[in-house]
């Protein structure tokens, strides 16, 4: 029996690996426990732990700071994070620990797995995001990891050029653009007690953690340029709990104050209501990763502001823009003008689950304990 600890610290990386987890908890070689913290354990970010649980899982809690703003509280939270998952890990015992993406608490759990000798496998790896701090944890993510799932073939031999072994590399996909149930509109409109109308907007922005622009400036300039679609009815979720995030938080809720008749305000949408709300609205605004990996498979396009996102390979219904009010607008114009019904996703591949799932559990363990060796070009 190979014991598996999924890691989670976000609403986005549960709603990604919740298939997975789901998957390999199927199979009769493997046992499956998963690790929560970070904004899991925040309720103002939406008592997303529950979505965990709703998923059959008990999540074994990893308790750290959640209501930091500074890059210092940041700082000592992830200290925090790395000796509580080192707890976690060591009582659970686990084989093999999944760890998704590039989040500071990320890097503190890869941290501690490696301290207690259990190999990482690492979910997309290999990927740029300049304008966040995320992007040096995630390099950081790939030398502690042994095992590495990756989700375009650039991104493949990116991490092969950061020392990494070929034959722990694979190019799979991205997991979070397979197809996964979802609410109707009728379903997911009666849950929000909220009503889409036909120029709707979906928009998710977090702080540029090591961008130029404040976070209070960017929601402001993003809020300016929304106004000039006083037609456009627009769905808000909360952003990550980065430094700056309580900025664009009170913007938000500022925002919606002003516009009752137009603005719904949701923390956290979780998986299902996400994808369903995809279908419901014309665009996706903001600078979230989602909306350059899943959102290009549901046909509507994406307005990429800033440099946060920055690098990251896109489809061609992405609009990036500067995060100015000019720019913002003119790319939301050009965006509702925007055919997306022939657009290729470059993250999204045939068969990612089923590929996930096979080479975690069957990957021979004894490779993966093996010392790393650094592997040179």
């Amino acid at each position: 029996m190979r014991k598996i600890l999924i890691a989670t610290s976000t609403r986005a990386d549960w709603g990604i690996l919740s298939p997975l987890a789901r998957a390999l908890r199927e199979r009769p070689d493997c046992r499956v426990d998963v690790m929560a913290t970070n904004m899991h354990l925040d309720p103002a970010r939406g008592n997303t732990l529950q979505s965990v649980c709703a998923d059959g899982f008990d999540p074994i809690i990893a308790p750290m700071p959640v209501g930091f703003e500074s890059p210092l509280q940041a700082a000592e939270a992830m200290g925090e994070c790395l000796a509580a998952s080192a707890r976690v890990i060591s009582e659970a015992a686990p084989d093999l620990i999944v760890i998704l993406g590039d989040r500071f608490e990320a890097l503190a759990i890869a941290s501690a797995a490696v301290m207690l000798r259990v190999p990482v496998v690492h979910l997309h790896g290999g990927e740029v995001t300049v304008g966040a701090f995320d992007d040096s944890f995630r390099h950081a993510i790939t030398k502690l990891a042994t095992l590495h799932l990756t989700s375009t073939e650039a991104y493949r031999r990116r991490v092969i050029q950061l020392g990494e072994n070929p034959e722990r590399v694979h190019n799979v996909g991205a997991l979070g653009v397979a197809p996964r149930p979802a609410l109707s509109r009728a379903e997911l409109e009666a849950d929000l007690n909220w009503q889409f109308g036909d120029k709707a907007i979906l928009m998710t922005l977090h702080p540029e953690t090591l961008g130029a622009i404040s976070a209070a400036r960017l929601a402001a300039e993003t809020f300016s340029a929304l106004d000039r679609f006083p037609d456009s009815k627009i769905l808000i979720t909360y952003p990550n709990n980065d430094p700056g995030a309580a900025e664009i938080v009170s913007a938000i809720e500022d925002y919606a104050a002003r516009n009752p008749e137009r603005v719904k305000v949701v923390p956290s949408l979780g998986s299902a209501r996400y994808f369903a709300a995809l279908k419901c609205v014309r665009l996706v605004l903001g600078n979230s990763s989602g909306g350059i990996i899943e959102v290009p498979s549901a046909g509507i396009p994406t307005v990429n502001i800033g440099r946060r996102q920055q690098g990251r390979i896109a489809a061609a219904s992405v609009i990036s823009c500067a995060p100015a009010a000019e720019s913002i607008a003119d790319a939301i114009a050009r965006a509702f003008a925007l055919d997306c019904s022939g657009v290729s996703n470059p993250y999204e591949q045939p068969d990612t689950l089923d590929r996930m799932t096979r080479i975690i559990a069957e990957t021979p363990l004894a490779s993966l304990r093996e010392p790393k060796r650094f592997f040179d070009l």
